[in-house]
């Protein structure tokens, strides 16, 4: 399984910047509120904050998206890039960091982020891939929450642990009844639960059902991938997950083997959230290794 997931992951970051023709990516800016957009390209989606404070912008997708970003926000400010605050450490929110960086900007995150994107990490073949570079890293870091006071918003970086990854940050924006969640929420897809990075299925469940208690229902929702969604819809996304890992238990019950689980596809009722990243065997495979508390071979650390 682990194998399976770092040769996703690699085609998904690596194999998108060494093959993908930027100059064919679209960014699209969409207003969620006055001085709150929401901008999506190719990675994480991005919340961006505009007003005379200055810009700030949560997730940065990848390095060479950056100028197509800047031109979309500078099409609603003439305001300095003032922060960047990251969701968590996956190469597809962190990866127009260091851009940025020179270009001025402040990044921020919880202090797991940075320890992981300092550290590197082992490829599949067991290649050590370097840390990321200096200018990349947070230089402000947080350990359980952090507020930024601008453009007459809080914004709150809440952690979350032991969900997504260990050093994920869901984001709150009071004032426009907005929340941005990170890769804790795929909109209409199976999520990554990266274990090798703290991740647990469990735990992402409860995260999101925790974080959707604090919200009235009409919160405008930035999912870490696909569109603009509501409290409704990351419930569902919940309650889907919860009846996914009932259906492995169930199989687990019944004697089944994983690949037997994977041959009949014991998770059929949810094929279209298998149609993005994470396919019905992965899902699959997170949920048997939690239920029985084994963990995929190798001690290879992944990023998307």
């Amino acid at each position: 399984m682990r194998k399976l997931w770092i040769m996703v992951v690699m085609l998904f970051a690596v194999g998108a910047q060494a093959q993908r023709d930027w100059s064919k990516a679209e960014v699209k800016l969409e207003k969620l509120s006055d001085g709150l957009y929401m901008l999506t390209g190719v990675g994480g989606n991005i919340a961006v904050s505009v007003g005379e404070d200055g810009v700030l912008i949560v997730d940065d997708q990848y390095a060479p998206m950056v100028p197509k970003i800047q031109e979309a926000i500078k099409g609603v400010t003439d305001q300095p890039m003032r922060f960047v605050l990251n969701t968590h450490w996956h190469g597809d929110h962190v990866g127009g960091n260091e851009p940025f960086a020179k270009a001025k900007a402040e990044i921020i995150a919880h202090e797991n982020v940075r320890k992981r994107m300092a550290s590197g990490h082992e490829n599949l073949r067991g290649n050590k891939v370097p840390p990321a570079a200096k200018a990349a890293l947070p230089i402000v870091t947080f350990d359980k929450t952090l507020t930024v006071h601008i453009n007459g918003e809080d914004i709150r970086a809440l952690h979350f642990a032991k969900g997504h990854t260990d050093g994920d940050s869901i984001i709150f924006f009071p004032k426009a009844n907005t929340v941005h969640m990170g890769d804790h929420f795929f909109n209409m897809y199976f999520p990554f639960v990266d274990t090798a990075s703290g991740g647990n299925l469990t735990g992402l469940i409860a995260n999101v059902e925790k974080a959707m208690a604090m919200l009235p229902d009409d919160v405008k929702i930035i999912p870490g991938h696909g569109p603009l969604a509501t409290k409704k819809d990351a419930l569902e996304f919940t309650r889907r997950l919860r009846d996914i890992r009932a259906l492995v238990q169930a199989a687990i019950k019944k004697g089944m083997t994983l690949e037997q689980m994977k041959k009949q596809n014991v998770i059929a009722k949810y094929d279209e959230m298998g149609k993005f990243f994470i396919k019905n065997d992965e899902m699959i495979e997170v949920a048997y290794n939690e239920l029985t508390q084994k963990k995929a071979a190798g001690k290879t650390k992944v990023h998307h």
